[in-house]
């Protein structure tokens, strides 16, 4: 499959409809459509797996009208991405084994040393754009997260900044928290 998916897109744009029917998109890595190009996540490192487990732990424990989920499937009118983090409203949550569909209510990405920060920006840009109330992209090398809000300017946050949520929940991180998550 994969250098299928590599010749295939380096041919022509896939579109949304091609990729979804495309066998073992679910594989870890998962693999995700982004502008015509099918692109496979890298595998987590230990400290992406840390960060993401403590914040979905975090998020899930303030017992509001959202959920975490990592590493699920969000489909939207051209793309098809998988957050390292995907928060959505509860009644947005499918009934079957399905992905999402539309942007999720909140994207949260995991910098990782093998990618691109302009293809997560991007991303997260395009989730925005389709309804995305937030995104965080989290870089731990720099100990920064950018925080993405629609119709604001980009915001790095750094320290013990406290860090925009969504409205309705009750949750209070700062980046120093977060970061020390990674110092046991």
């Amino acid at each position: 499959m994969g250098s299928w998916l590599m010749v295939s897109t380096a041919l022509q744009p896939v579109t949304l409809t091609e990729f979804m029917q495309l066998h073992n998109i679910e594989e870890s890595p998962a693999w995700e459509l982004l502008h015509g190009q099918v692109l496979q996540k890298p595998m987590p490192t230990f400290y992406h797996s840390l960060l993401q487990k403590h914040l979905v732990r975090a998020i899930d424990n303030t017992n509001s009208i959202y959920e975490a989920f990592p590493e699920l499937r969000c489909i939207l009118s051209k793309n098809s991405v998988v957050p390292d983090i995907t928060i959505v409203h509860q009644r947005r949550i499918p009934v079957a084994n399905q992905p999402i569909q539309g942007a999720p209510d909140w994207i949260i990405e995991i910098l990782s040393v093998d990618q691109s920060v302009t293809k997560l920006i991007a991303k997260i840009q395009d989730c925005l754009a389709e309804g995305t109330q937030l995104g965080w992209l989290i870089d731990s090398q720099e100990e920064v997260i950018m925080v993405f809000v629609p119709d604001q300017p980009l915001l790095l946050a750094r320290g013990d900044m406290a860090l925009t949520v969504l409205d309705e929940m009750a949750l209070q991180l700062t980046p120093n928290q977060i970061f020390g998550w990674l110092k046991r």
